[in-house]
């Protein structure tokens, strides 16, 4: 499928705001509502726009999220390689992501859970027993700075600190 600019700026519009109404967009754009309509439609139906999504900053109101980025070395099949492990691994709900690699891994699997200890239950009960599962490394992340272009980091307000003067 060949994009124009437009399409190319209409899409990059959505990706930054997916709540802009297609009047906003039009105003945006200079394309006509219709045209943006039938776009977005035609964009869904063809899995060019995947899924809306909000982003939720869940520290804000105190709930426990871990996210973890879990390293997969992979014993790929003959004749398939990677696809059919990780088609396999995109049906458990815990993994919100599924990646292949370049490097010393094949596969980043993001997953989140409440707590370190559920993300290394699963770890250690679904993911590793799997016989084409070589070895797993698991890196939780401690703290979001930035996430999809939004700063979480800075935000927050701390206690003022005090000019010192000699």
């Amino acid at each position: 499928m060949l994009l124009t600019e437009d399409d190319r700026r209409l899409l990059r519009l959505l990706s930054e705001d997916t709540r802009l109404t297609p009047e906003e967009l039009s105003a945006q754009t200079s394309l006509s509502v219709d045209y943006i309509i039938k776009k977005i439609k035609k964009w869904e139906q063809e899995k060019i726009i995947a899924k809306y999504s909000v982003l939720i900053n869940w520290e804000l109101l105190g709930e426990d999220r871990v996210t973890a980025f879990i390293d997969v070395k992979i014993n790929p099949q003959r004749g398939h390689g990677y696809d059919n492990i990780a088609k396999r691994l995109q049906r458990f709900p815990e993994i919100r992501s599924v990646y292949l690699l370049s490097g010393n891994s094949d596969l980043c699997l993001i997953i989140e859970g409440r707590t370190m200890h559920e993300i290394a239950q699963f770890v250690s009960d679904k993911l590793a027993p799997i016989d084409l599962v070589e070895s797993t490394s698991t890196r939780f992340i401690l703290r979001r700075y930035k996430q999809d272009g939004v700063e979480f980091f800075g935000e927050e307000k701390g206690p003022e600190r005090l000019m010192f003067t000699p």
